[in-house]
């Protein structure tokens, strides 16, 4: 892999144009099928991790920021997102939510 491919991240696919409409031009390429994998779990991280860091005001775009990802891993899987939604759905008729707030500290 050249040095160029080892540097950069994983943007939305209309950033290169919002960079062109902004004056500049940008220095992209498109990954193959393992580096893309690779780059959105990558991308992930980041995204959760900006949650993480996030106020109350910003937390919900950040959130819908990892749910973004979420789904375009969900899709290079090969799941649609009604798929992903309905095995979210089985864990938790199976194993439950977390809306009661309950935090697990061991057992007798």
């Amino acid at each position: 892999m050249n040095r160029s491919r080892e540097h950069g991240k994983l943007v939305r696919d209309r950033i290169p144009q919002i960079i062109r409409e902004g004056g500049s031009e940008p220095v992209i390429y498109t990954a193959d099928a393992g580096e893309y994998r690779n780059r959105l779990r990558d991308k992930l991280g980041e995204e959760v991790a900006e949650f993480l860091e996030a106020d109350d005001t910003k937390a919900p775009e950040e959130l819908a920021d990892v749910l973004e990802v979420v789904h375009a891993l969900a899709a290079d899987l090969g799941i649609r997102a009604a798929q992903l939604e309905q095995i979210r759905q089985a864990k938790a008729k199976e194993r439950g939510e977390f809306a009661e707030r309950i935090v697990w500290t061991g057992n007798r």
